[in-house]
Parts: structure tokens; sequence; C-alpha cells
């Protein structure tokens, strides 16, 4: 068993396909169809089962893929260890979808002109399946909503989000779940943290959610409040960079719905170097942050 044959059975796995594989390996289809059979035999076991023209895992197979992930960090934790705890290989990074646009591009910036060696991968999904890859090993460190209380993981904040919900302009103020009882409401797919919140809210005030249309994009939910034809949840950080953001009416919410922390998460006992470098210039820029901020008021 060979590290490029586990690299090839981790990207089939991902994509579900032979073909998308190669294309995102680099390779021809047929070599990793060899890669993958060589595999199997050498294990003696099945890896995937073709299910309406998808490669699904097999038992055999999700077992061996969470060992895969280990493995990899493992690999690249005796690479740290050996070049002096120097960040250097691959580091996936998984975040919210806001998270992404509005806090990541600065801080990704100085990761990689401090740290040229890490090849950084950064994926976006809701927290829910951040979570998921975080268990799994997929992302080796994940940015969601918490607090999160989950045996295996570790974190610390990362930033705090006010949450508002927008609606049509001419939409009257809006202070409770009552208040939109039964009207439409945009969200990402279940797995979103921020669409968990929004239906606890609901509940809540004993309020009926109207029907709920998945949109997979803050500016496309943003677009479709502005035509009047229903209500969102996003956060103020989110809203105030999106072009049309007058066009809509923002109403605050109250406690304990009003604002939510975002975590940086991992496996307990896998902080390698990577992701120590990645905190301690997350913390900096927080500091920095703080102190611009305190400024800010000092001269006001």
């Amino acid at each position: 068993m060979e590290f490029i044959q586990l690299r090839i059975f981790q990207a089939v796995a991902e994509e579900g396909s032979i073909t998308r594989a190669a294309e995102r390996l680099h390779r021809v289809p047929s070599n990793l169809s060899t890669r993958l059979k060589q595999l199997e035999e050498q294990m003696g076991v099945e890896l995937f089962m073709r299910e309406r023209q998808r490669l699904q895992l097999s038992p055999a197979g999700k077992v061996l893929l969470d060992y895969t992930a280990r493995l990899f960090a493992l690999r690249d934790e005796a690479l740290g260890a050996v070049q002096g705890g120097v960040p250097s290989g691959k580091f996936t990074l998984g975040t919210m979808y806001s998270t992404a646009a509005i806090h990541l591009p600065a801080l990704l910036a100085r990761y990689h002109r401090a740290y040229p060696a890490v090849n950084l991968h950064v994926q976006s999904a809701p927290s829910g399946e951040l979570l998921e890859g975080l268990l799994t090993g997929r992302l080796d460190a994940a940015l969601v909503d918490g607090p999160l209380e989950l045996a295996g993981l570790d974190g610390v904040e990362f930033c705090e989000e006010q949450l508002v919900m927008i609606s049509d302009l001419d939409h009257p103020p809006i202070t409770r779940a009552q208040d939109v009882q039964g009207r439409e409401v945009f969200a990402f797919r279940q797995g979103c943290s921020y669409r968990t919140r929004l239906e606890a809210w609901y509940a809540s005030d004993r309020a009926a959610m109207g029907r709920v249309m998945e949109i997979e994009s803050y500016q496309g939910m943003l677009a479709c409040v502005v035509a009047g034809s229903g209500v969102a949840l996003m956060p103020a950080s989110m809203l105030a960079s999106l072009p049309g953001r007058e066009s809509v009416g923002v109403h605050p919410l109250k406690q304990p719905f009003a604002s939510a922390t975002t975590w940086l998460m991992w496996r307990k006992g896998m902080l390698g170097a990577n992701l120590n470098a990645w905190i301690t210039l997350q913390q900096t820029a927080s500091v920095k942050s703080d102190v611009e901020i305190a400024a800010q008021r000092a001269s006001a």
C-alpha cells in the first residue's frame, strides 16, 4: 500500500467518480482504475460499490477513508517534526460561506506570505458538513458556528457575528417570529447552523415557519428578498458587503438569537505546525483589530 494509491482512493471517494478524480489529480482515468484495482487486490476487499452511475464507498472503503486521512495527517506531522516544526505540506481549512467572504481574505494572504511552503486549501460548506469533514479527517480545521461540545474536538474563538433578519423595505418592524409567521424563508440547505438558529427562533415564539426555499448564496437570498418574496437571516457583516443592501429592511434580533460566535475547531491531538501557525496569525489579527477599534473610539 503506497501513499499515491491512498491519494487516488481518497480523490475517488470524495468525487464519487474516477473521471472527476482523474481531472483533479491530472491523470488519465485508466491509471486510476488500475491503481484502485491493485489496492483492492492487496487488501482483499472491495472499496467501492457502483450506485446510479456514482461510486459509493463500501463499508470497508469507509473504514479505509478514515485511516487514509489520519495517515496523511501523521505524514505531515512527521515532516513538520523532522523539519523543526516548520509549517509545510498540505493544510485543508473548512469555513462557512460568510466567514470565507468577510473575515478570511486578509488572513489568508498573511498566511500565504508567512508560510509559502504550506499548500493551503480552503473549502466552504455549511457547518454540519464542515463538522463531518473534521470528524472523518477530510479537514485539518474548520471555522464553524459554536460553541461546540463534541467529543474529539478542540477549538478557540474566531469572531462574533451579529445576526439580522432582512425583508422587503415596506415590511413593518420585525421584533418576533410571529411578525413573519407563514412568510417564505430563504436559507441554505440542511446542515447550515444559521438555518438551525432560524428554525429555533420560530419555535421559541411558537410561530409557523413558511416554506423554505434553499438558496446557495447570500447574494441570491438578498435578490429574492429585494423582489419581495420573503425573508432571510444573515450576518450583518455579510449584508454590509452586498450590493443592493439598501433595498431591504434590516431587523436586528433579540438575544439569544442576536449573535453567534464562530469557532476554529480541530480534532484533539492533531494540533500540528500548520494549524499552530494559523492560530498564532489569527490571534495576532484579533488583537490588532481590538487595538484599532479602541483607538477609533478614543478619537471619536
